[in-house]
């Protein structure tokens, strides 16, 4: 039985802060650059396209806003008041063309936007740094993911000439956890029916596809990737908009932007390895504004199992990357020598989940 996905990473390039004079604006472009680059991966085959983190806007975390109006006109409004399936962002004007699209090409969609939340059981509204999964066949939301681990700060550095980097300021870490999920209609699977009639028969790595969203900072901290891992993820969908220069960091810029990219591949390299999964890791990437900040690194990437990068980004603008995953190479390494039921010893893992900072060991006394 088969288990082969066609998967494409929409790298997208920068989206400007404010438009060109005499230029489209900003965020229509970028939802036409969105359509096209969809288009393209349909005409080759993709199944699934992965957007960039925030993927609607320029990275407005790069500068305080404080005007309510204005922070208003960034996030995408969602509600308790329908479920996940009919969510709120299905309808709105800012992105509503591309899920159309995707549903006349029968092509599912993750992509990474900032959600303001209102629960009305709990009269309270927060927002999130968030992505989901669109199900192209039932034009329907099937997962969300909220960012847990926000980088930066809540107030702004003093110096004029430091890059911000304020996700503190305008998001709450998520509340949903490290979920994973199936999606079904990519590849043939076992279903549950077929193990209730054959319950003695092994299904692991025999289903619908197991994947997990992450987002940025998220991809940094193997916490996230190894949730994922224990339930048996084969695709991790990861977005990302990071900064490629700080002034006020040593380096110079082509130093920083190198470092840059080096840490990034570390972890998706690394999570990908020690988690037996693909990971799809889609960048928006170039310089959005003018001055700190304003830059990103590009290297969107493909890591299979193994570590092994199946395909990567050459520019810092609108890219595709198309790949064939063959789902069952991650069975290779989870029955091996990633076979966590096997080898994991959690018995000497409880810091890991009992203490959240630092705590050295004892100074030794003078000899």
């Amino acid at each position: 039985m088969a288990r082969s996905i066609v998967v494409a990473a929409a790298q997208l390039g920068p989206i400007l802060s404010v438009p060109n004079p005499g230029g489209p604006e900003p965020r229509k472009a970028a939802l036409d650059r969105m359509i096209a680059l969809l288009e393209d991966a349909a005409s080759k085959g993709a199944q699934l396209v992965v957007f960039p983190e925030l993927a609607l806007t320029t990275f407005f975390p790069r500068g305080m806003l404080t005007d309510p109006a204005e922070i208003a006109a960034v996030f995408e409004p969602e509600d308790d008041s329908t479920p996940l399936a009919a969510s709120k962002i299905l309808e709105s004007p800012n992105i509503k063309p591309l899920f159309q699209k995707a549903a006349a090409l029968g092509v599912d969609i993750s992509i990474g936007y900032a959600e303001r939340y209102t629960s009305t059981a709990a009269s309270k509204t927060v927002d999130y740094n968030t992505a989901i999964y669109y199900k192209a066949a039932s034009n329907s939301v099937i997962a969300k993911y909220r960012k847990v681990h926000l980088p930066g700060r809540t107030f702004l550095l003093p110096d004029p000439k430091a890059s911000q980097q304020l996700e503190k300021y305008y998001f709450t870490p998520g509340d949903l956890g490290f979920q994973a999920f199936r999606v079904p209609g990519l590849v043939d699977a076992v279903k549950a029916e077929d193990k209730e009639a054959a319950p003695d028969t092994k299904t692991d790595g025999k289903g619908d596809p197991i994947m997990g969203m992450m987002i940025c900072n998220d991809r940094r901290w193997p916490e996230a990737w190894r949730a994922y891992g224990l339930q048996g993820v084969e695709l991790v969908l990861c977005g990302y908009n990071t900064s490629d220069y700080k002034p006020q960091d040593e380096g110079t810029f082509e130093e920083q932007s190198a470092m840059a990219l080096l840490h990034h591949h570390i972890s998706c390299q690394g999570g990908s390895y020690t988690n037996a999964c693909f990971s799809v890791n889609v960048a928006k990437a170039g310089t959005e504004a003018e001055g700190p900040g304003g830059g990103l690194i590009g290297g969107s990437v493909i890591y299979d199992p193994y570590g092994r990068k199946v395909i990567e980004s050459k520019t810092l603008e609108d890219e595709l990357l198309v790949a064939t995953l063959d789902l069952d190479m991650c069975r290779k390494q989870k029955d091996t020598i990633f076979n966590f039921a096997q080898h994991r010893r959690v018995e000497h893992y409880p810091r890991l989940v009992e203490q959240v900072g630092v705590v050295e060991p004892a100074l030794l006394s003078k000899e």
